[in-house]
């Protein structure tokens, strides 16, 4: 019989440390083979590729995000019934996801292919990059489904404790992208379609890897009766999982209006944004992982009702937030010229970079500890929040950069970025303190009301 992990007992700084690292190293591989996927396409086919490349970040985002919000969000159920011990409407939970999964994989694929083109034309691309941006498109998103069942599998073993199964999947796909990568680029000379096709064959790889793990996993062995439709379960899975999915959708929404004003300056700002957002996401992925722990965990204890132990472990995943800022932050501040030289090739994307990295590097601490109460709050079972602070980013970014690039260039990005961060950071945060502040007092007071009946009990049996 394969493993779980109760968060809800032991240490909480132990328990979290030992489901930290292995989704910690599971999400910074992730980024490794991103970023050597782009160092790849960038020295070996060049800057207007990895424009193409870059170009569609935004845009998977968008589609990719969507899915993600949604695995996440069906997640939430299975981590509170397999915390409150509810084992049969956590299996439940697990087949009604596996249902909705399929049916927006195939109207995800649908609609992405099908509008591609005049997604990439409204977001200004330019004709030098649009014939690659739609051969890389379309091959990506006509693998969506490899893509939304590794996230699916992925979040159903981290929602019952298992961070290292994931880990396992994506070290193994990615040494396998990277492999694939160059003797695609370098030796069969497949330009981006080769990038996109050893993107899709290692997702495929991943997901199998933790598919086999859960089949093991014997207290969610599936039958027919958990396929059944109930209205209960597939409400609660969209409850959560809807809003997740929008908040991830109306935050790309936000970054694809910024790639369109990036595009609209010419090709080089847009390899340059393509390789700062790469480095974005590199360096926040401590702090990420902090926030997927953060979930799993608050999911559990929130429905064994142990909300004191949410508060404990909030603060532990703060201290590895706070922890990743210094370090990562650090290497964007003092160490620009070397990260940008990494992955660009000409001075001036090099130079544009160099503006960027600084900037957000000194301000990255915003968006960490966002990850930690975002998480939180989603755990906790209030979707609804973190769908608002989606939309308060996306307003604030289209804001500053609608506002300023005509007076701050290339920099107005960077700027645009660290509101978008302050404005949910504020929301977020305030929420999970009046929150778990609620929940907190009524732990007390269902603990002062045991006690009370306790002495009682203990009266009566004394005059007896």
């Amino acid at each position: 019989m394969a493993q779980t992990y109760d968060l809800t007992q032991g240490k909480v700084s132990k328990l979290i440390i030992r489901f930290f690292f292995p989704m910690f190293f599971t999400n910074m591989l992730q980024q490794v083979y991103t970023i050597a996927d782009t160092a790849i396409v960038g020295k070996g086919i060049g800057d207007n590729a990895l424009a193409a490349v870059g170009n569609m970040s935004s845009l998977s985002f968008l589609i990719v995000g969507f899915s993600l919000g949604l695995a996440n969000g069906f997640s939430v159920m299975t981590a509170q019934s397999y915390g409150a011990q509810d084992y049969a409407k956590m299996r439940k939970s697990i087949a009604s996801s596996i249902v909705l999964s399929v049916i927006m994989s195939v109207l995800l694929t649908v609609f992405s292919m099908v509008y591609l083109r005049q997604i990439l034309e409204l977001m200004q691309t330019s004709e030098i990059i649009m014939e690659d941006s739609l051969k890389y498109g379309y091959i990506i998103f006509g693998g969506l489904v490899t893509a939304i069942a590794y996230n699916l599998c992925a979040c159903i073993l981290r929602a019952l404790g298992d961070s290292k199964t994931p880990l396992k999947a994506i070290i193994i796909s990615t040494i396998l992208n990277i492999i694939l990568n160059s003797v695609f680029i370098f030796g069969f000379k497949s330009g981006v379609q080769g990038a996109a096709a050893a993107t899709i064959i290692s997702q495929v790889v991943s997901a199998i890897v933790c598919f086999q793990k859960l089949r093991k996993i014997e207290i969610i062995q599936l039958s027919k009766e958990d396929f059944k439709a109930e209205f209960s379960v597939y409400s609660g899975l969209l409850k959560n999982g809807i809003p997740m999915a929008l908040m991830n959708s109306i935050t790309a929404v936000g970054c694809m209006v910024v790639q369109y004003f990036v595009n609209g300056l010419g090709v080089a700002y847009t390899s340059a944004y393509s390789a700062c957002s790469k480095y974005i996401n590199l360096c926040i992925q401590p702090a990420c992982t902090s926030g997927f722990v953060m979930s799993s965990f608050a999911g559990q204890n929130f429905g064994a009702k142990k909300y004191s132990r949410i508060k404990e472990g909030l603060k532990v995943c703060l201290t590895i937030a706070f922890v990743s800022y210094v370090l990562l932050g650090s290497l964007m501040v003092f160490l620009p010229r070397t990260l940008a030289k990494t992955m660009l090739n000409g001075e001036q994307p090099i130079e544009l970079a160099m503006e960027f990295l600084p900037i957000c590097g000194m301000m990255i601490f915003l968006v960490d500890f966002l990850f930690v109460f975002r998480s939180g709050v989603q755990g906790m079972g209030y979707p609804f929040i973190p769908m608002c602070s989606g939309v308060v980013e996306m307003v604030m970014r289209i804001s500053v950069i609608v506002m300023f690039i005509s007076r701050f260039g290339f920099r107005a990005t960077a700027y645009a970025e660290i509101v978008a961060w302050l404005g949910a950071l504020l929301l977020n945060m305030t929420a999970f303190i009046v929150i778990l502040r609620k929940k907190l007092k009524e732990e007390e007071n269902e603990e002062n009301y045991n006690d009370i009946s306790d002495a009682r009990y203990l009266c009566k049996n004394t005059s007896a």
